[in-house]
């Protein structure tokens, strides 16, 4: 598994390092929980609130600050990761898959931990399993969808003892 950190904010760097750990944990506890057995490749970026907005606009034509974003590489078109995957979905360089891009906003994820009571690695790992999620094929767009994503995401973050 390969996970590609990029830091294009300013944070110190015990905390940088903290964090950038509980993010790789939380990339791994969505692979196991999912039971995703491929070599993966995931990037993630953590960004300001201008970067994000500004990607926001760019690619989904919403000119807001949101917490975080991702971009999934795969269509998985009825089959699961753990089912496997297809022949163009692989990186012949490194021979891991290529599930994609996550964008976190640190400071929406700063301002959502002091507002939901909770730490900034919580934040981070809850929105690093939240964008794992979705690049792995899942989303909230319905109501049943929504509750999947949020009991899925309460069984990898108890797991790794980030309950909410």
């Amino acid at each position: 598994m390969s996970i590609w950190m990029d830091w294009q904010v300013e944070i110190d760097q015990d905390t940088r390092e903290k964090l950038s750990r509980r993010m790789e944990e939380a990339v791994g506890a969505t692979l196991r929980e999912e039971a995703v057995e491929t070599p993966v490749e995931v990037s993630i970026s953590v960004v300001s609130p201008e970067q994000i907005q500004e990607t926001n606009r760019t690619f989904r034509q919403i000119d807001t600050v949101t917490d975080v974003l991702s971009f999934p590489l795969i269509a998985y078109e009825g089959r699961t990761p753990a089912q496997g995957v297809a022949e163009g979905d692989w990186d012949p360089d490194t021979e891991e898959v290529c599930l994609g891009d996550i964008m976190i906003c640190l400071q929406r994820a700063q301002e959502q931990a002091a507002e939901f009571g909770h730490t900034l690695e919580r934040e981070m790992g809850f929105l690093t399993v939240h964008s794992m999620l979705h690049l792995l094929g899942y989303d909230h767009m319905t109501p049943e969808e929504e509750q999947s994503m949020v009991d899925k995401q309460k069984k990898i973050l108890e797991g790794m003892g980030l309950p909410r």
